[in-house]
């Protein structure tokens, strides 16, 4: 009778697959990477309008986020556009529209979630299995696929007082938010969905991590301000408006919100 093969002898056969998915990880990369770079050139580029679409989804299977999301419209995320339209302007973008919002079906399922703790290789399978869900997501709904698809996941205040921080991706141009499924907090959800749309674009968080305090000066509206304290708006990518050097708190609306000259370059509204 044949002896049983050593566990070494057992392993080989898994062994020798493990160049080759490293090669065809590697070749996903690259073809992912490419497809960066042309979606960086035109979304930056200015010259149309970029279509946002907005994927509402209930976030904890609650009736307070069934409900809410039933009661959306696309004019619920108009205060995104005009904050969009305005700043343009005031870096002397010619479009009437630099972005426009719809609302698209909710996917059946919510987006997949990053383990925490996750190391680079899950951390590139979780990149690439949002991408293919965003592209599903895109294709199901019988419309015409976005530019940038954002994903809202909306929670009950009232179980959920704290929510995820959310998420933007350059590449593939996808954003993940977290919401409130409460009308009074509609104008901050505009403003984490707005700042998460500018991560697509390529702008940078100018907070700090640790305690959420902009930075200064790259996360102050006013940096040259006399008195400094309060600000009259935040910076988007701060998301915190500073009242002084050590109370910050956010803002109500995009009315509040403005982008700042650093900002603008990362986007290429400075060229």
């Amino acid at each position: 009778m044949r002896a049983p093969p050593r566990a070494s002898e057992r392993q080989r056969p898994r062994s020798a697959w493990r160049p080759l998915r490293i090669t065809l990880l590697l070749l996903i990369l690259a073809i992912a990477v490419g497809q960066t770079w042309l979606d960086r050139i035109k979304t930056t580029s200015w010259q149309d309008t970029l279509w946002i679409g907005i994927y509402p989804l209930d976030g904890d299977g609650s009736e307070a986020a069934q409900r809410y999301i039933a009661s959306l419209s696309a004019t619920s995320f108009l205060d995104i556009e005009e904050f969009f339209a305005r700043e343009a302007h005031r870096y002397h973008i010619a479009l009437d529209a630099p972005v426009h919002i719809e609302l698209y079906p909710a996917p059946p399922r919510l987006p997949p979630l990053l383990a925490p703790g996750s190391g680079m290789l899950a951390t590139v399978w979780w990149s690439l299995k949002l991408r293919w869900y965003a592209v599903r997501s895109a294709a199901a709904s019988g419309k015409p696929a976005p530019h940038i698809r954002v994903f809202v996941l909306y929670h009950d205040p009232a179980t959920s007082p704290r929510v995820p921080h959310s998420l933007g991706l350059q590449k593939g141009l996808i954003g993940v938010v977290y919401a409130f499924a409460e009308r009074s907090a509609g104008g901050t959800n505009s403003i984490v969905i707005a700042h998460e749309v500018m991560h697509t674009l390529g702008a940078t968080d100018k907070y700090d991590p640790q305690s959420d305090a902009p930075l200064y000066p790259q996360g102050f509206a006013e940096p040259r301000r006399e008195p400094l304290y309060p600000q009259a708006q935040a910076e988007i990518m701060a998301g915190r408006l500073a009242l002084s050097a050590a109370q910050f708190v956010m803002p109500d609306s995009l009315r509040d919100v403005m982008v700042g000259p650093l900002t603008a370059a990362e986007i290429r509204w400075i060229r």
